[in-house]
């Protein structure tokens, strides 16, 4: 199950450009023509928001959680930065904080990544290869930073960033779609036999 995350929305527009493009908006756009590729290729797919809701952290952490199978892809656009650049983004707890556990065990739901956060740094990595390749001057490797959005959710999770809402025409911002979905479906192929069956 791929849990396709568009950030922001509702009154939390994200990022704005000055050619009139919304971070909200573009995200939304991204992850419905990603949905429908990767429901042909076969995957599962289910979005966070599919209209101009705004979800919070734990509504959309909490769908992921309730599948067992589940990958989550958060997606944004950055405010600045030079156009056609991608980056994924892994959770990183602080230093030396282990996760707090309840009395029974469990991890605590602002916890809820810390077992997760090799798997999603492997993930990470094998999506900006694949993104690198087709987005010109991106990294070749993941990073790791408290992305907010990432932290409750029990399953593999990246934040994909796409650079940026600054330019000066919105509709250009398309012309990423096709590149970003390309590297998101081949990037999941390839983690998906990696997973033993049974583990985070």
């Amino acid at each position: 199950m791929v849990v396709l995350d568009p950030g922001h929305g509702g009154t939390d527009t994200g990022a704005r450009g000055a050619g009139g493009a919304v971070e909200k908006d573009v995200v939304l756009n991204f992850a419905r023509i990603t949905r429908a590729e990767l429901e042909r290729q076969g995957f599962r797919v289910v979005m966070t928001r599919n209209d101009d809701s705004n979800p919070s952290y734990d509504e959309r952490a909490a769908i992921a959680n309730a599948h067992r199978d589940a990958v989550f892809v958060s997606l944004h656009v950055s405010s600045t930065g030079a156009p056609g650049n991608a980056r994924v983004y892994s959770y990183r707890f602080s230093m030396g904080v282990p996760a707090t556990s309840a009395s029974n065990g469990l991890v605590a739901w602002n916890e809820a990544q810390q077992p997760y956060v090799d798997a999603s740094h492997r993930l990470a990595d094998i999506l900006q290869i694949e993104l690198a390749q087709r987005f010109a001057g991106s990294p070749a490797l993941s990073i790791a930073v408290p992305v907010r959005e990432l932290r409750s959710v029990a399953a593999p999770a990246v934040a994909i960033e796409i650079s940026s809402v600054s330019v000066a025409d919105p509709n250009s911002l398309t012309a990423f779609a096709p590149p970003l979905v390309t590297a998101i479906a081949r990037g999941l192929t390839i983690y998906r036999p990696a997973i033993p069956i049974g583990a985070p």
